[in-house]
């Protein structure tokens, strides 16, 4: 019976994502000038439409940046940043339980070895390791998220340290998109501001007791 549900609920995503590639919709997601006239003519509507696409997007393995891009031209820096953000962090749940919930054990058969590494390496204070990972960032956001998924490691704190290290990341493109947008310097000040500040933080987890840690998850993920 599992076996019919995670059955279902694969061909389910396949085609929704086949759906998606079909009406071109990963590509009106990237296109500032759509879905800025998308909001303008869909209203309240527009947010769920995009935010479903966002999450799709991210979740196939779309770069989060560009969707921050897209969203801050059309939203504002904050807006667009928040916005952005919180699809990015809803496409990692998707493709997170899409691993745990059905083909956990086809990664576990492909990736025995790393994986096992892989859920050592973050098993012990999750949140700040995928933090670190997030604002580095290191490896594949994708195969961060279906290694997660495969393993046993806790959802709250891999989703935890996931929205906190995207977050600053995506306030950097959504403000460098609403400056471009609005031809304002003072947003793309506020852009490279916050790409320094990220550096920093980003730059002094990796040099604390963590870093030998995280050179190795670099390697498996």
């Amino acid at each position: 019976m599992k076996r019919r549900y995670k059955a279902i609920f694969i061909v389910c995503i396949l085609l929704v994502l086949m759906l998606a590639a079909q009406q071109g919709l990963f590509e009106h997601v990237t296109d500032s000038n759509w879905v800025a006239h998308f909001i303008a003519d869909k209203g309240r509507f527009a947010f769920l439409v995009l935010l479903a696409i966002g999450a799709l997007f991210t979740a196939v393995g779309g770069p989060r940046q560009v969707i921050a891009f897209v969203f801050g031209f059309a939203l504002g820096g904050i807006y667009g940043g928040l916005f952005s953000t919180l699809a990015a962090l809803l496409g990692c749940v998707l493709a997170f339980y899409v691993a745990r919930l059905t083909i956990r054990s086809s990664l576990q058969r492909r990736f025995g070895r790393r994986l096992q590494k892989f859920e050592a390496l973050i098993s012990d204070k999750t949140w700040l390791k995928v933090l670190m990972i997030r604002l580095l960032p290191v490896g594949s956001n994708l195969l961060t998220n279906l290694f997660a998924g495969a393993t046993h490691v806790p959802a709250r704190g891999f989703m935890l340290g996931s929205v906190l290290g995207y977050l600053p990341q995506m306030l950097i493109f959504s403000f460098a998109g609403a400056g471009i947008g609005l031809s304002d310097h003072h947003q793309l000040g506020i852009s490279i501001g916050l790409f320094f500040l990220s550096s920093v933080i980003g730059a002094y987890l990796y040099r604390s007791s963590l870093r030998k840690q995280v050179d190795e998850l670099e390697t498996e993920a």
